[in-house]
C-alpha cells in the first residue's frame, strides 16, 4: 500500500485482515452468542469467559481455531484503539506494536487461552497500562 493509500484509509495494510477479523467476531458473537463486544477493555473480561466456555465444551482447537484468530484480533483491536499502536505483520503472523515500542501478539493470547495458559484481557491490560475491571 502507498502512503497516499494509507492516508486515504487511515490504517497501515498490515491491519487489514486483523481489523476485518475482528469485525466478523464482533458480528458472531453478537449474532451467535447474542454478546455485544464493544471494543472497550472490559469487555475482554467476556471474551474471555467466551474461550473458557468453548474449551470447557471440549471443542477440538481445529475446529474453533477460527474463532479464535478473530477474538484475538478483537483484543488487539482493543488495544490499537486504547494505545495509538497499530498492527505490523510479517512472514503471516501479527502482532500489536504499541507506541513505546513493544510487540504484543494477540492471536497467540488466544490460543494460549484456549489451553488454559493465557488471558486477552491481562494482554490488554499490560499493553495499555491500566485495570481492566468487569463490565
Amino acid at each position: 500500500m502507498t502512503t497516499a493509500q494509507q492516508v486515504t484509509t487511515g490504517r497501515p495494510s498490515a491491519a487489514a485482515k486483523p481489523a476485518r477479523w475482528a469485525a466478523d467476531a464482533v458480528a458472531t458473537m453478537r449474532e451467535g452468542a447474542r454478546l455485544r463486544l464493544d471494543y472497550s477493555a472490559q469487555s475482554l473480561w467476556r471474551v474471555d469467559r467466551v474461550i473458557e466456555e468453548i474449551r470447557r465444551e471440549g471443542a477440538p482447537y481445529a475446529a474453533v481455531e477460527s474463532v479464535l484468530r478473530g477474538l484475538g484480533a478483537y483484543a488487539g483491536e482493543v488495544v490499537v484503539r486504547h494505545t495509538g499502536g497499530e498492527w505490523w505483520a510479517g512472514g503471516g503472523e501479527y502482532w500489536v506494536r504499541t507506541p513505546d515500542g513493544r510487540l504484543w501478539d494477540p492471536l497467540d493470547e488466544a490460543r494460549r487461552c484456549f489451553f488454559d495458559d493465557g488471558s486477552l484481557r491481562l494482554l490488554c491490560r499490560d499493553a495499555t497500562g491500566g485495570p481492566q475491571g468487569p463490565a
